[in-house]
């Protein structure tokens, strides 16, 4: 007989593995039957989530000088550039992430061999160690500029702006839009930047920047290499304001802005922009611009939705669509977010209809600089939205963030703690985020929380990835309304600066969209365009985007073209629920939406920091349920599938069989923070 020596921990494990099989038989034979298990490919995924379902680390700093590491890069010094990269990119992964996205380093931007053979090496590791790199496209932000390079091949491939100077004998003036916008206010540089409706611009940008990332990084393309990120271009011809003064201060300042430039209101201009308005129209822009800047005539109101519609049509393909051609030519994806997803209005002069630009990203994405869970019951879930939205409308799955703590930082109440970080990640789960970008420091943490953050969220991932989301609400974007609302004016960009239908339209927009989000209903934004292309079917639903809807909600006072208008009439007809804010008691609170809305599942008691998202894979229903508030909730959670469900807890990783009432609920009993996916076991009906 062969004796066997236990170590104190080996011998604890055993006990303990022997005490879970036991609780493990227990349970199963109190209730009768077998626990139910997850898929087998889905437990693997959830038990060691790989690469691809783990956050990115956004890195800007990968170099080394005189053979010592800088940056973030906390390398091995005295060793070889390789194997101080593959040290490097090992510590990424000993913290739980799935790769990194960088670029090649700002210092000599473009130019340096030495820190082309930096990047390559680092690249390198990654396809080494198994972990995914995004290439971002720029030297700090907006991208587009190439850090400088496109202006300097050519200074004509500068932004422009219209301006409207009522002093003037002549009011209209094009210059280049550069003092008073984002160009010259943001937190990276005070650097002049390139016109995203010049088609010339945008085709130096990617020949100074992806095509030499493809130059030198071919073989990696499609296999380490997945992406490139672009990082808030806009269209620039906008005051947005100014930056806090103490930040300001500390701005990097590569073009002095020149204090003799009058501030005035201003749209976006290019060389060939009115030859583009004739083409389409057949008229003379030039003859109609004073419209641009005022006026409330139904000519006044068409010309203004005319420019605006083209302006859209414009940089979506000019630039979104430019990337997105170049990347799928490349292998790869496009990816990135806008400017001030947040902001309706903005949406307008930024990039004419956030919704369509985002819709040309393969992996379209938001920006979260704010890691206090609650911010989407505010007005965190429009960020989220967009994007989410523009993938479900062209039938793709993948949405991306950017995330951090930035704001907290910036007002000195962070960094937040591993639980904001979990449930900021698990609402925008709910919203179908699924790459995950992180501008968390790695220094503001232990490893261990780091690690458990990851593993977070590429347990939610294991599951939800592969998942379709079924939302059953469409909220309308009024985009087309604005176009025609929207006045220019040379002081920051305000709400109350619009006319009072403008002021409405987004008001009732915002209000409807937080009221859903409270309600646990999950929708998608949907404009004029895309419902003009819905298919209204026998069943009384509308399917866009291989997704049926059972319920619209429009805003109050929004104006819809003839082709919208007569779908929603035949949705309508068919059965289908159309709600109008300001109509009726529907949209009168929470209670009422919910009671309209009738939405498959629901919590009782009510709570407006319970976040819901619903996904069905495999024939399975999955429910995700975020409590975003800091105080515990308990109450019944109410869902259309049938039959046994599992509780997930993508914190600990454990797996168990979630309680069902005799009326079919589930009890939801979740503290500050938590998070629980729900597993049917039974078709969804």
């Amino acid at each position: 007989m062969i004796k066997r020596r236990w170590s104190s921990g080996a011998l604890w494990a055993a006990l303990w593995a022997a005490l879970s099989m036991s609780w493990l038989i227990v349970a199963e034979t109190a209730s009768g039957q077998p626990m139910p298990e997850l898929p087998t490919a889905w437990q693997k995924a959830w038990e060691n989530p790989e690469p691809q379902h783990r956050p990115l680390q956004i890195v800007h700093g990968i170099h080394l000088q005189g053979g010592q590491p800088e940056g973030v890069d906390q390398m091995v010094a005295g060793s070889r550039p390789g194997s101080i990269a593959r040290a490097g990119m090992q510590r990424y992964r000993d913290r739980g992430l799935g790769g990194v996205v960088c670029n090649v380093n700002f210092q000599d931007y473009m130019k340096s061999q030495e820190n082309w053979r930096t990047l390559t090496a680092a690249v390198k590791a990654c396809q080494e160690l198994g972990l995914i790199v995004w290439i971002y496209d720029e030297k700090g932000y907006p991208s587009g500029a190439a850090g400088g390079l496109v202006l300097q091949e050519n200074p004509a491939y500068e932004a422009l702006e219209l301006a409207f100077d009522a002093s003037r004998e002549d009011p209209f003036l094009v210059r280049p839009a550069y003092e008073y916008t984002h160009a010259s206010n943001n937190y990276h540089a005070a650097r002049r930047y390139v016109n995203l409706i010049d088609d010339r611009a945008v085709g130096c940008f990617v020949e100074k920047t992806h095509e030499q990332y493809w130059r030198r990084l071919e073989p990696f393309f499609g296999n380490t290499i997945q992406a490139m990120f672009t990082d808030e271009p806009s269209l620039i011809a906008v005051n947005i304001g100014q930056i806090p003064e103490d930040a300001r201060k500390r701005v990097t300042v590569v073009d002095p802005v020149d204090p003799n430039v009058k501030c005035l209101p201003c749209v976006p201009w290019s060389h060939d922009l009115a030859e583009c308005y004739r083409k389409r129209y057949g008229e003379d822009l030039l003859e109609h611009r004073r419209s641009l800047f005022a006026g409330d005539s139904l000519d006044d109101r068409r010309v203004r939705r005319q420019f605006w519609s083209l302006i859209a049509d414009l940089v979506a393909d000019r630039y979104f669509g430019k990337l997105e051609r170049w990347c799928q030519g490349h292998r790869i994806a496009s990816s990135g977010h806008s400017l001030w997803e947040e902001a309706l209005l903005h949406h307008v002069p930024l990039e004419g209809n956030g919704l369509k630009v985002l819709g040309r990203m393969h992996i379209p994405g938001l920006d979260i600089l704010n890691s206090d869970p609650e911010a989407v019951i505010h007005n965190g879930w429009l960020t989220a939205a967009l994007p989410a939205s523009a993938a479900r409308l062209g039938g793709r799955r993948r949405v991306m963030t950017e995330v951090s703590d930035f704001s907290q930082k910036m007002g000195g109440q962070g960094p937040v703690g591993l639980a904001e970080m979990r449930a900021t990640a698990a609402w925008q789960a709910a919203w179908d985020v699924t790459d995950f970008t992180l501008y968390y420091s790695m220094g503001d943490r232990s490893a261990d929380d780091y690690r458990e953050y990851c593993n977070f969220v590429g347990r939610l991932n294991a599951v939800l990835k592969e998942a379709t989301p079924i939302p059953e609400v469409l909220l309308y974007y009024p985009i087309y309304d604005l176009w025609a609302e929207y006045v220019p004016v040379a002081e920051p960009l305000k709400l109350d600066s619009q006319s009072p239908t403008a002021r409405q339209l987004v008001a009732s927009t915002l209000r409807m969209g937080q009221m859903l989000q409270r309600s646990q209903i999950p929708f998608t934004l949907i404009d004029h365009e895309n419902l003009e292309q819905a298919d209204v079917q026998a069943d009384g639903t509308l399917s866009i985007g291989g997704r049926r809807y059972v319920s619209l909600v429009l805003s109050a006072d929004v104006e819809l073209p003839q082709p919208a208008a007569a779908i929603v009439k035949r949705f309508s007809q068919a059965g289908g629920r159309v709600l109008r804010d300001g109509v009726g008691d529907a949209a009168s609170s929470t209670v009422a939406l919910t009671a309209a809305m009738q939405p498959a599942a629901k919590i009782d008691p009510a709570s407006v920091r319970i976040v819901l998202g619903r996904f069905t894979r495999d024939g399975r229903e999955i429910v995700l349920v975020v409590n975003v508030g800091s105080q515990a909730y308990e109450g019944r959670l109410s869902v259309p599938a049938s039959g046994d469900w599992l509780s997930l807890d993508p914190a600990s990783g454990a797996v168990e069989r979630a309680e069902v009432d005799e009326k079919g609920d589930i009890p939801l009993v979740l503290k500050g923070r938590q998070t629980r996916l729900l597993v049917g076991q039974a078709s969804v009906r």
